[in-house]
């Protein structure tokens, strides 16, 4: 499979991805403003959301991945699988 050209990425994906940031970026001034923030800081889903901004600032070429891995429950060998309710 052939990778879009950059130009035409961006065209197609620009006001979707800036939509997408105000977004979020907004849900972090939500968190910041409210009461409680700074305890919110140290909320192991807030430390991953952080993390995730900096997979997207770095230069790595597989930042879908990264962000899927870091919002995963790691692989557990030994996982039961559920039984059945009756």
């Amino acid at each position: 499979m052939t990778p879009l050209p950059a130009a035409t990425a961006l065209d197609q994906f620009f006001l979707d991805a800036r939509s997408k940031l105000l977004e979020t970026a907004a849900i972090f001034d939500r968190i910041g403003r409210g009461d409680g923030s700074d305890a919110a800081a140290t909320d192991p889903r807030a430390v991953k959301l952080r993390k995730a901004v900096e997979v997207l600032m770095g230069e790595a070429p597989n930042k879908a991945e990264l962000l899927q891995q870091l919002f995963s429950i790691p692989y557990d060998a030994d996982w039961k699988r559920p039984a059945p309710r009756f």
